[in-house]
């Protein structure tokens, strides 16, 4: 079992940045890959961007272009970089880590085995 945890959500205007920050309890090179997730009121959970053990990386279409998910394997971190941040990115973020789903359904919640408890980021226009 691991324990994750999220920080760096916040408040912010339309075309501003934020990073998002979330530890792990054990090494996060053991897990095969790691997401991100967000959660807007009323709506589905859904995968922003995922990051494989061998550094490949997949983004919501929504997202590319914007946000950069990054790991940190000696600080057993995982990052999400979000800029020109729009009111719609409005969500609860969440991050997740999956140790052997497919590759292929990375931004889909099915084969991630583990969740953090989120953190809340507003972007105003």
């Amino acid at each position: 079992q691991v324990q994750l945890v999220e920080s760096g959500g916040g408040s912010v205007q339309a075309g501003g940045s934020l990073i998002l920050s979330c530890v792990a309890s054990r090494p996060i090179s053991t897990y095969y890959y790691l997401g991100w997730f967000r959660q807007a009121p009323g709506k589905e959970r859904e995968g922003v961007a995922a990051i494989r053990s061998d550094g490949d990386t997949k983004y919501a279409y929504s997202v590319k272009g914007r946000f950069t998910i990054s790991q940190d394997n000696a600080n057993n971190t995982l990052y999400l970089q979000m800029n020109n941040l729009k009111p719609e990115d409005t969500a609860l973020y969440y991050c997740a880590v999956s140790g052997a789903g497919g590759w292929d359904y990375a931004l889909a919640q099915r084969d991630y085995d583990f969740w953090g408890q989120g953190t809340q980021v507003t972007v105003s226009s």
